[in-house]
């Protein structure tokens, strides 16, 4: 494994690793169910790159192993349940929080601003002719390096000792359980829809349903299905390869010429609505509200309907504006 230039697989080994330390963790717990969980998922991080390896040089057998990896994870995900790690004492929390101030947020801000940062110059960037990044998502690099940064961050502002990191990690990886992996596998989801034609389908119905002459319709139709798509399938990732199979590219971009950075970026945001719509967002929706201890289940989504129903407005009037220009 190469450091320099860097790539995603970099920190694929160290979110396994990362995963290793949770399920030895829970193995010293004898929380059997979590540490076979992560102990898995951490097997299918590690061996990504050999996994595509071997598919590429015709090989099955690596793929079908993580299969039954994936199946695992599900059997597993059955037995699981919520774990209980103890905090510090809240007024040691509240002292330690009024202590650190507004320091408390650098962590958290350097994350999109180096991001930002990575994926505007990143690409740019070469020590001794070398190009710093690998192949790939310079945005996904810089994701991901900006998340090492931060927890560095946060433990030099916090003055906690070096394991806090991965062990307050673990805590509320444990806590939100299974659920931490739904982002993960509902855009695959999305992306196994739009290979297997679920886009074409759509593109037939709503040609059937609505006058694709009308660029407003069409729009109507791109937006009001990000938002469905997503209550359905929990992530707008999931929704936004079929919608844009769909209606997206064929109607909007290719017919009506509208703009593909734009749509594509707005009707993300579009979709974003229907996840404060819906339990299936269990991680956003559900488990905060476990977390809370809320007598409602439905106590978050019901506070965000508020805010989605205006907002869904909004990227609808900014689209039929700027979409077309």
């Amino acid at each position: 494994m190469r450091l320099l230039p860097l790539d995603i697989g970099v920190f694929y080994w160290l979110l396994a690793a990362f995963l290793l330390y949770a399920a030895w963790r829970n193995a010293r717990e004898r929380r059997w169910m979590h540490a076979g969980f992560w102990a898995v998922l951490a097997l299918l991080f590690a061996g990504g790159d050999a996994i595509l390896a071997a598919s590429k040089s015709g090989d099955p057998r690596p793929a079908q192993l993580a299969g039954i990896g994936v199946i695992a994870l599900a059997l597993l995900a059955v037995r699981m349940r919520r774990a209980s790690h103890e905090e510090a004492p809240a007024a040691q929390r509240q002292a330690s929080a009024l202590r650190l101030g507004h320091w408390l947020f650098v962590p958290a801000l350097l994350i999109p601003l180096l991001t930002v940062l990575v994926a505007i110059a990143g690409p740019a960037l070469t020590l001794a002719g070398r190009p710093l990044l690998g192949e790939g998502s310079a945005t996904l690099i810089g994701l991901a390096l900006a998340s090492v940064i931060a927890a560095a961050a946060a433990i030099l502002v916090t003055r906690e000792p070096l394991l806090a990191a991965p062990s307050e990690g673990r805590r509320l990886l444990d806590t939100m359980g299974w659920a931490a992996l739904l982002p993960l596998v509902l855009a695959t989801l999305g992306g196994v829809f739009a290979a297997s034609g679920v886009g074409d389908a759509v593109a037939a119905l709503v040609s059937a349903v609505i006058p694709t002459d009308s660029r407003v319709a069409c729009l109507l139709a791109y937006a009001s299905g990000m938002v469905l798509f997503t209550v359905i399938m929990g992530n707008a990732f999931a929704a936004f390869p079929v919608m844009t199979a769909g209606i997206g590219l064929p109607l909007l971009i290719q017919r009506h010429g509208a703009d593909p950075a734009i749509l594509g970026s707005l009707g993300m945001l579009t979709g974003y609505c229907g996840t404060l719509l819906t339990p299936m967002a269990a991680n956003f929706n559900l488990v905060p509200a476990a977390l809370l201890e809320l007598d409602d289940p439905n106590g978050v989504i019901r506070a965000q309907v508020p805010t989605a129903l205006p907002l869904l407005l909004v990227n609808v009037v900014l689209m039929l504006v700027l979409v077309f220009r």
